[in-house]
């Protein structure tokens, strides 16, 4: 039976049933993993690399497959979408931006639209647009090659192609983790800001209890490919879990 749209509306964007991932019927990397991701919510997965973070992100385009329960996206399961209209339907962002170094930032921005058979003045348009909101002046960068641009300048290039399609979810795999303190801290902001202009939903990968404080409606924290906390930013503050507070303390630490 179809669902109305008023119930596709508060149905959880992503969501995992008793999910569990392991290679070759090794040791799961991810175990029995259950939670929903609501839409326009910023969810962020917080943990030591290791623990199943990128893993759980790509169990939602389906770059990898669960060995166990379902992943659902817009109401499907992932075995039950094309994996490339999937894809196309999700930005990913990941650390170093991952542009193509022989396109264009233009072409770069362009790609999926292009894919998606949209005409070339509309993709223009459209490229035109995301560099603007991204803080990049289009007359300056859209004919410039990722080679001749910062690393900042980089990620916010890789922020605009994943919205170039304006896809409902974005996928952000640490992709500030390799920037300077201050050019991280800027881009922060002003993806703060970015967010509540779009209203898009977002699972943010992190290592960073700072980052997650900042920029998460809810943190789920993992630990050996569990969920061992879920909160908002002030109940995470709150909480008396061990692992929490130590990342807390790092934050102590600091001054």
């Amino acid at each position: 039976m179809m669902m109305s749209l008023s119930e596709q509306d508060h149905e959880p964007l992503v969501e995992f049933r008793d999910v569990s991932y392991a290679i070759n019927g090794g040791r799961p990397i991810i175990d029995h993993l259950s939670f929903a991701v609501e839409r326009g919510e910023t969810f962020v997965l917080l943990g030591e690399s290791g623990c199943g973070k990128t893993t759980t992100l790509k169990l939602v385009n389906r770059l990898l497959a669960p060995t166990s329960g379902e992943v659902r996206v817009e109401g499907k399961t992932t075995a039950e979408w094309d994996a490339i209209r999937l894809r196309r339907r999700t930005g990913y962002v990941i650390q170093e931006a991952g542009l193509f170094p022989h396109f264009t930032v233009e072409q770069n921005v362009a790609l999926v639209p292009a894919l998606e058979g949209w005409d070339e003045a509309r993709g223009r348009e459209r490229v035109r647009e995301l560099l603007s909101l991204v803080g990049l002046d289009p007359e300056r960068f859209a004919h410039r090659y990722p080679r001749e641009l910062s690393g900042g300048q980089r990620q916010r290039v890789g922020v605009a192609r994943a919205l170039a399609a304006d896809p409902p979810l974005l996928l952000m795999d640490e992709p500030f983790g390799a920037l300077d303190p201050l050019t991280r801290s800027s881009l922060q902001k002003e993806f703060v800001e970015l967010k509540s202009r779009l209203g898009k939903t977002v699972i943010f990968v992190t290592h960073d209890v700072r980052e997650a404080l900042l920029l998460g409606s809810r943190i789920a924290l993992m630990d050996a490919g569990k969920v061992v906390l879920l909160e908002t930013p002030n109940g995470f503050l709150k909480s008396e879990n061990k692992l929490a507070r130590a990342y807390l303390e790092t934050l102590r630490s600091e001054f």
